[in-house]
């Protein structure tokens, strides 16, 4: 592959794909090397994994737990209502 400025590229290819290009052959950016859509194209590259924020992990676990407490009170508070119902 090569750039405005003549400079080019090559990449490896791992043994058993079917290519439907040959060797020589210019490609450009993100185009398919083989007949595999599953494979990725000509300078595609493994990007990081992006975690979240961990003060969103910490907000949502205190969101979970002040939902987890408003329905056991609820649950809590019916349950007195009903025998106050009953006497």
């Amino acid at each position: 592959n090569a750039d405005p400025n003549g400079k080019t590229s090559s990449q490896t290819i791992p043994n058993g794909l079917s290519l439907i290009i040959k060797k020589g052959d210019v490609v450009k950016a993100d185009e398919a090397l083989n007949a595999d859509p599953n494979v990725g194209g000509f300078g595609q590259e493994d990007s990081e994994i992006v975690l979240q924020n961990p003060i969103r992990i910490v907000g949502y676990l205190a969101f979970c737990l002040s939902i987890l407490v408003t329905q056991i009170t609820l649950v809590l508070k019916k349950k007195q209502f009903e025998k106050v119902q009953a006497a």
